[in-house]
């Protein structure tokens, strides 16, 4: 059975078929963004064009990130894959696979994970040896069980501890102290206690506290670690979406080159469906650039002789030469870049209210131990029982509950936001969402679909002819009168000698008359600045055909709930002033401003946090991407660009806006949790504590407490679910 989709043109589809060529050694690996892929036909459209393409050996397409992966021969060039693509109705543009490299698989997070299985099974072999000691085992045996706990349990803990032990060392270093500092205090001292215990023939041995510390105090780590990580960095990809390759026109002829090559002064040949590589000028040629991921303007611009090109601007008509002006570092997208990386610097300075207990946490646990160490040895003159009183309280008083507070939440929370389609990518965007107190939205492909409809009412036959015009060229509004057409069961008019004037529209001939379908200038009709093209149809007056963008399911409800809980709203567009006004008037949005450029997005929303305000950023696109890195908390659309996606500490799965009214509501109840596990934590140290403090608490008693805890503060997140 087959299946439609809307943004395949209602095409059916069916799974590609394999790639006709053989891998061999000269393969190498293409990798295109393809922004507008929306579904499984989509997916099986894109994976059978570039399976087409001759010397591709394999093409894989990923929906989440809208990337192909695609395996080819030396031979074939990223524009014939593009050229494919594009043919086949998706949009693509080529990334800098070595760029991306460094933003692979999660080291980090495989460790983590290596370690708390090696602890757990450690953990399980010698709870078991330690049954047979607590019950009984006297002599040879308890001192042979003693010996086998320790082979077992000292190399687990030199290992999984690691993290711990680095930490603190690193902390020490600098000459101050962390959560670890005691951590790694406690594990150790559990150790080697027991390590002398073993050797004197004792009759207690706590490797089963020490191997348990272990292993959950590492599950804390990993749910932090998991609902902290950020997936790749936003910079990296907006550097990534440089093309790699330029073709630079030179004495001798063309020639492609790498973009590192280019020299100001040099000229460059942009191609139809290519981004511009270099900030230049318009030497040659005319075309219609489309800059809605750098600006957010929807419509097209016309460019001719003369005028400012920017880096990552795509080429939508006609083939043009640029002069280039700014290269490498000096282009506006890398300069975005910077803005980006710069932006998400200073956001890793928030401290969460874990972070800021730790700071007080640390040197009283360390005091509280060396003074239960100090009184027994006076009080009681044993340095052996001491010392057992001061890893108990080492142990019982170690932060596990307090480390898994937040994480705790923050994995519960993202698993119910999951479910109601948004990806938390940030483990503290729960509670920084919870404190927001001012909305910022972009309009285009935010607010909005970012896809224009036909909004005029038209004859079959004026629509007709439209459509027959429209079906060359690859401008939004062509393609929106095509679908138009198709939508209400109108085929295409012949038309003749059909060509395309760059900037301009299209022309040919209707049943022997002259046909235009364009600009006003082009079709000879006034020019009143709205979202229109223009048909025009031998002598006849131009028909006009106005535009809109759709807004996004649930943007009312969104604004709505905001408005609701006393939260502003402020809309940042690089749209023009008539359609911004038109977006905020109808969605209610308090204030709106116009034809801002993504340096000004990122002003605006450093001038709220300078203020004092909590902003919400939510926007799609790259001129968005330096402010949803900057503001206090950020989301964007599963639709929107992939660098827009990844500075984004939330991304919506769904095409409903309201879900992040529901979203703002979970993290306050997960704010609530989280306060209420650091209660939970301090009730037990005031009651755990003393008791350690008395001496009524071994090791072992210690840990299962401490085990307790963190099974507490577990269940208690649980219940955000």
């Amino acid at each position: 059975m087959t299946a439609a989709c809307p943004a395949c043109g209602g095409a059916a589809f069916a799974p590609a078929r394999p790639a006709a060529a053989r891998a061999g050694a000269d393969a190498r690996t293409l990798i295109l963004s393809l922004p507008d892929i929306h579904c499984a036909g989509c997916i099986a459209g894109a994976e059978r064009a570039l399976s087409a393409v001759p010397g591709v050996v394999s093409a894989r397409v990923n929906l989440t990130l809208k990337r192909a992966t695609v395996r080819v021969s030396d031979a074939v060039a990223a524009e014939a894959l593009t050229d494919a693509l594009a043919r086949a109705g998706h949009r693509a543009l080529e990334l800098d696979a070595a760029t991306l490299a460094g933003t692979g698989d999660d080291e980090t997070g495989r460790a983590l994970l290596l370690a708390i299985g090696v602890s757990g099974f450690a953990m399980m072999n010698v709870m078991l040896l330690s049954v047979s000691v607590w019950s009984g085992a006297e002599a040879a045996t308890r001192d042979f069980l003693h010996w086998v706990s320790a082979a077992i349990a000292l190399p687990v803990v030199a290992f999984a501890g690691r993290p711990f032990f680095a930490s603190a060392w690193g902390a020490l270093r600098a000459r101050r102290l962390n959560m670890d500092v005691p951590i790694s205090l406690s594990i150790i001292l559990a150790s080697g206690m027991s390590l002398f215990e073993t050797w004197a023939g004792g009759r207690h041995a706590y490797f089963d506290a020490a191997v348990a510390l272990t292993f959950f105090l590492l599950l804390g780590r990993y749910l932090d670690h998991r609902a902290r990580a950020a997936a790749r960095s936003a910079a990296r990809e907006l550097t990534a979406l440089e093309s790699p390759k330029a073709i630079r026109l030179a004495a001798g002829g063309r020639e492609t080159v790498a973009i590192s090559e280019l020299r100001v002064g040099d000229l460059v040949q942009v191609a139809p469906g290519m981004r511009a590589p270099v900030d230049g000028v318009l030497a040659e040629g005319a075309t219609d650039m489309d800059r809605s991921h750098l600006t957010g303007e929807t419509v097209p611009v016309a460019a001719g002789p003369g005028a400012s090109v920017s880096a990552g601007e795509m080429n939508l008509t006609g083939p043009v030469t640029l002069r280039a002006t700014a290269v490498g570092e000096d282009t506006s997208l890398r300069r975005m870049a910077e803005l980006v990386a710069a932006a998400e610097r200073g956001r890793g300075v928030y401290q969460t209210l874990a972070d800021r207990a730790a700071r007080f946490y640390s040197p009283g646990v360390h005091l509280l131990a060396l003074s239960a160490f100090v009184f027994w040895v006076w009080h009681a003159g044993d340095m052996r029982f001491a010392l057992n009183v001061s890893v108990a309280v080492l142990i019982i008083t170690c932060p596990c509950a307090l480390g898994l507070a937040a994480p705790a939440v923050a994995t519960a929370a993202a698993g119910r936001l999951f479910r109601r389609g948004i990806l938390l990518k940030s483990g503290d965007a729960l509670e920084r969402l919870a404190e927001v107190d001012v909305a910022v939205f972009d309009k285009t492909g935010t607010l909005t679909t970012g896809r224009p409809r036909l909004a005029t009412e038209a004859a079959p036959q004026v629509l007709a002819a439209a459509a027959g015009l429209a079906h060359g060229s690859a401008h939004p509004y062509a393609r929106a009168l095509a679908e138009a057409a198709e939508a209400a069961g109108l085929s295409p008019v012949p038309v003749s000698g059909l060509a395309e004037r760059p900037g301009a529209g299209m022309e040919g001939e209707i049943e022997g008359e002259a046909a235009r379908l364009g600009s006003a200038a082009f079709t000879g009709a006034p020019d009143d600045g709205g979202a229109a093209i223009w048909l025009r149809l031998g002598e006849a007056a131009p028909f006009r055909f106005g535009f809109a963008d759709e807004f996004r399911p649930g943007a009312a409800a969104l604004v709505a709930a905001l408005k609701a809980r006393g939260i502003g709203t402020l809309l940042l567009s690089g749209d023009g002033a008539e359609a911004v006004e038109a977006a905020r008037a109808a969605l209610g949005i308090d204030h709106a401003e116009a034809r801002v450029s993504p340096a000004e997005k990122l002003e605006r929303l450093n001038a709220l946090a300078a203020a004092g305000r909590k902003a919400l950023m939510v926007g799609d696109g790259l001129n968005d991407s330096g402010a949803l890195a900057a503001a206090h908390v950020s989301a964007a659309p599963g639709s929107g660009l992939d660098a827009a996606r990844v500075a984004a500490d939330m991304v919506l799965l769904k095409a409903d806006l309201s879900a992040l009214a529901g979203a703002m509501e979970t993290a306050r109840s997960a704010r609530r949790r989280i306060l209420e596990n650091f209660g939970l934590a301090a009730a037990y140290n005031l009651v755990a504590v003393p008791i350690a403090l008395a001496g009524f608490c071994t090791p072992l008693i210690a840990a299962l407490a401490m085990s307790l805890s963190s099974i507490t503060v577990s269940l208690n997140a649980l219940r955000l679910r």
